[in-house]
């Protein structure tokens, strides 16, 4: 009985023990937040200098340097020929020399001279083009040629004031004589002329030209 009350003493003693003892305050957990870094979108590089245009910018032409024409002609220190026709009129021709062919005539220009040329009168009329309308000359209208060596390699043709095709047997009789040959009106004939003469020489290039008032059957008069 009494071992019981002993242990019953000390049960009670320990119960007050516990119940005096200073339990520690609980306090709530501070809640920290981590901050993650910011992530940078990566930097696009661009390999181009200019500005980027934006959409439906028209786009602006860099201005060119304007462009010196003179600096481009090859032939323009070359003295052009004595021969070299300065004025086409209507009976005639006025050259570089200050020569002046007049008269209705046609001009002949080979190695370097002029002449007065009239091939109608070999046909014995006034006609130069056939019953086709082709401009069609005898070998005799080309007799100076015809002796001459060394012959030029080339004879501009001015067949007056419109271009009228070579007849076959004009071109034939140019041929055999070794000569090419380039037919135009008059006028452009003789600014041909003019620059192959001055770029390729007088030997080299001739011309046989009428003017243009010419008319069939009547002349340049």
């Amino acid at each position: 009985m009494r071992g019981f009350t002993l242990q019953r003493r000390a049960a009670c003693a320990l119960r007050s023990t516990l119940q005096t003892t200073t339990r520690p305050a609980l306090h709530p957990i501070a809640q920290t937040t981590t901050t993650l870094p910011t992530r940078t979108p990566p930097t696009r590089l661009s390999i181009h200098t200019s500005p980027a245009r934006g959409k439906g910018q028209d786009s602006v032409p860099l201005e060119r340097p304007a462009t010196d024409f003179s600096s481009l002609d090859v032939l323009g220190n070359t003295p052009a020929p004595s021969t070299s026709v300065d004025v086409c009129m209507y009976d005639g021709f006025g050259l570089n020399s200050g020569v002046t062919i007049g008269g209705g005539d046609g001009a002949l220009l080979v190695s370097g001279e002029a002449f007065s040329w009239r091939p109608w009168e070999a046909i014995g009329e006034k006609k130069l083009l056939n019953k086709r309308g082709q401009f069609e000359i005898p070998k005799e209208a080309f007799g100076v040629l015809d002796v001459l060596w060394p012959r030029p390699d080339m004879l501009v043709i001015g067949t007056g004031k419109e271009i009228r095709p070579l007849s076959p047997e004009t071109r034939k009789v140019l041929g055999e004589m070794g000569l090419r040959v380039e037919v135009l009106d008059t006028r452009n004939a003789a600014s041909q002329f003019n620059m192959l003469a001055t770029e390729r020489g007088v030997s080299v290039i001739a011309a046989a030209l009428i003017p243009i008032g010419w008319q069939e059957g009547v002349g340049a008069k």
